[in-house]
């Protein structure tokens, strides 16, 4: 099986609910979140850590992890910014599915807090 490398930047809340998980799953998005949305790029990643999590929540994590890739295929890469700046965009709906096609565990890969 082919996997694609994601990576989602992320608060210490919902850090605990994948901890929970086992490190195998993202948690249900809230009401106000219609999309779950990894990106495909480190750098960004690291980004939106650093730039929005730690003032959000005073740290911000990066998460690393695989998934199927011919599933991850159905879902349109967005480009939501510069040439890098892409994402994966999952309906809210989709997410126990796409959880099952977590390929290992999810990996905090950075953290980040404030100077």
């Amino acid at each position: 099986m082919r996997t694609m490398t994601l990576w989602r930047p992320t608060g210490p809340e919902e850090l605990e609910l994948v901890r929970r998980s086992g490190f195998t799953a993202w948690p249900p998005r809230l009401p106000e979140q219609p999309i779950f949305y990894p990106v495909l790029n480190e750098d960004y990643a690291v980004k939106i850590a650093r730039d929005w999590n730690v003032p959000a929540s005073g740290v911000g994590y990066v998460t690393r992890f695989e998934v199927d890739a011919e599933f991850a295929g159905r879902y349109p890469v967005q480009q939501a910014g510069g040439e890098t700046i892409l994402e994966l965009w999952v309906p809210a709906e989709d997410l126990d599915e796409f959880n099952r096609h977590i390929v290992g565990l999810i990996e905090v890969v950075h953290e980040f807090r404030p100077e």
